[in-house]
């Protein structure tokens, strides 16, 4: 799922005692690296030194000495996301979050290799700007000695031009050497993910989450609804059947396995459930918006789908259409059309938090799950959900991440769905997260938890690669309106530098998912299905469903 920032520094496989000095003095006083080389765009947060200089040229493991929280290096010196020089600063960090997320050796790799060149570039932005500066010394003695031989190009002249040239040839080629290894730098921190929140749990995988919460009786509605000892629940797709709103044949028929065509009630319960979120989602302060469903590649990479999981995406082929001229594919989340509204952008903080909800198709190649969950629609190529995103500040992002995640749960509690609130493991949690929560719904048909929201806090993450930026509010100066001495009033205090926005979303709920859950839940023993209270309003007053 790609990062930015400008003017870092690169390749050294070695670094000798002797020049630890100036290579620490050069990296200091480099500025930060941009994937779309956008530069000087600041982070958050400051960047903190922790650790000696020569941990920040260290490949090694972390040290007795660095303070390890669920079994990793704590990100509290580097509270943003990576660019180059960020990563070059903290490599045993950065390779510890890596590890921590059971991530491949290509990836660690890939971070070492972005250390190395980054000291790389040092030595060649030294050499481009000595070689430079000799050429302008150069073009000034030449100017002064035909000044002396008013015009006359003498041998002198001739000779200091040649060297003159010579040395621009030479700033030219380091230039070239330069470009090279910022585009490949670009490529490897595009590869690599968010670092961790220090409250996420280190584990393999889903199955070492963390329980947060539980809301629910799994034995409340079947109590209300009839079910005893001798009733087995049914499968949502047999639920649907027997009322006659399951045409999965017809739906494969046309477009092939993992896509399903519903109606009759079936389809207006649906489009029920996808109302009533919305609904809820305004009346709770979110922006309603109809996105396109076609975006463009720099659109996925600035919400990291790509380039790492493109496999996983519908791509449109260029002589159907592109975008801008640039590939085109569906969107797999309305997450990313709604957060790339702001793309480029300088937001004002006075306008934060924003927030925007939008119900959308979204479309999943599900590459790599075949065999897994082949049956209903827990797992298909097309699906509706509606999304919640909010754009915010670093100070306010916890806080906009639990709203949010809140604003999902309430939803199920309306709904009277039982469910559990877990924190994802360091083995699980998405690419671009450093901080997520799944909600999972009770299925009675296999008797377990299944996703039905997943809410992600990205930090600055997202907003790094799209430059998605606000200009913090001017602190006020009680004395700003006293005059100096000699009665001139003092300058205004200069607007702020722009930093990166934090970016969070979530599901709220996945529609799809959460008919399954309904029909299940609220299935009676003779094949009907009793209406939620809550969806009635939106289904004209019915309250129950009947088996045809």
């Amino acid at each position: 799922k790609p990062s930015n920032l400008d003017d870092d520094v690169s390749p050294t496989m070695l670094i000798h005692k002797s020049s630890i000095a100036m290579l620490f003095a050069a990296v200091r006083s480099a500025s930060a690296f941009s994937i779309r080389s956008l530069h000087h765009v600041s982070s958050s947060a400051p960047q903190k030194a922790t650790t000696t200089l020569l941990k920040h040229f260290s490949t090694t493991a972390a040290t007795d000495s660095d303070t390890l929280i669920n079994n990793r290096i704590s990100r509290a010196p580097v509270p943003s996301s990576l660019d180059a020089r960020a990563l070059s600063d903290n490599l045993d960090l950065v390779l510890s979050h890596l590890r921590s997320r059971r991530a491949s050796d290509e990836a660690l790799d890939a971070a070492k290799s972005i250390s190395t060149l980054n000291l790389d570039r040092v030595s060649l932005i030294k050499k481009r700007d000595e070689a430079l500066q000799q050429r302008n010394e150069l073009s000034a003695k030449v100017g002064m000695l035909m000044r002396e031989s008013k015009g006359e190009e003498t041998e002198e002249i001739v000779g200091i031009k040649a060297e003159a040239t010579t040395v621009g040839e030479t700033a030219a080629t380091v230039e070239e050497s330069l470009a090279e290894i910022e585009t490949t730098m670009n490529s490897l921190l595009a590869s690599l993910p968010n670092l961790l929140d220090d409250v996420v749990p280190d584990g393999d995988d889903d199955s070492q989450n963390e329980l947060v919460s539980e809301w629910g009786d799994v034995s409340s509605l079947p109590k209300e609804l009839g079910w005893d000892e001798n009733f087995t629940p049914l499968w949502h797709d047999d639920v649907a059947t027997n009322l006659g709103g399951w045409q999965s044949d017809a739906a494969v028929g046309m477009s092939g396995a993992r896509f399903v065509s519903l109606t009759g009630d079936v389809a207006r319960l649906e489009r029920a459930i996808s109302s009533y979120f919305l609904d809820r989602a305004s009346q709770k302060g979110y922006t309603e918006v109809s996105p396109p469903l076609v975006v463009s590649r720099t659109a996925l990479e600035g919400t990291s789908q790509l380039p790492k999981f493109e496999d996983d995406l519908f791509k449109i082929v260029p002589e159907s259409h592109t975008c801008n001229g640039e590939d085109a594919f569906l969107i797999p989340t309305a997450e990313v059309p709604l957060t790339n509204m702001h793309a480029g952008a300088i937001l004002e903080e006075s306008d934060l938090p924003i927030s925007y909800c939008a119900l959308t198709p979204c479309f999943r190649a599900e590459a790599g799950s075949y065999g897994r969950d082949t049956r209903g629609l827990i797992r298909t190529h097309q699906f509706y959900k509606v999304e919640l995103v909010k754009i915010t500040t670093a100070e306010t992002s916890a806080d906009e991440h639990e709203k949010l995640t809140r604003h999902a749960q309430e939803c199920l509690e309306e709904l009277k769905i039982p469910y559990k609130k877990m924190r994802l493991c360091s083995g699980d949690v998405g690419f671009s997260a450093q901080h997520c929560y799944d909600l999972e719904a009770w299925l009675p048909s296999t008797g377990e938890y299944r996703e039905i929201s997943s809410c992600s806090n990205t930090g600055d993450f997202q907003a790094r690669r799209m430059a998605l930026r606000y200009r913090p509010a001017p602190v006020a100066d009680a004395n700003a309106d006293e005059p100096k001495k000699g009665g001139k009033k003092k300058k205004k205090a200069k607007k702020p530098k722009p930093v990166l926005c934090h970016t969070i979303n979530g599901s709220g709920l996945a529609v799809g998912r959460t008919l399954v859950a309904v029909l299940e839940n609220y299935q009676t023993p003779n094949g009907d299905v009793v209406v939620p209270e809550v969806l009635r309003p939106y289904m004209g007053g019915l309250e129950i469903l009947k088996k045809k």
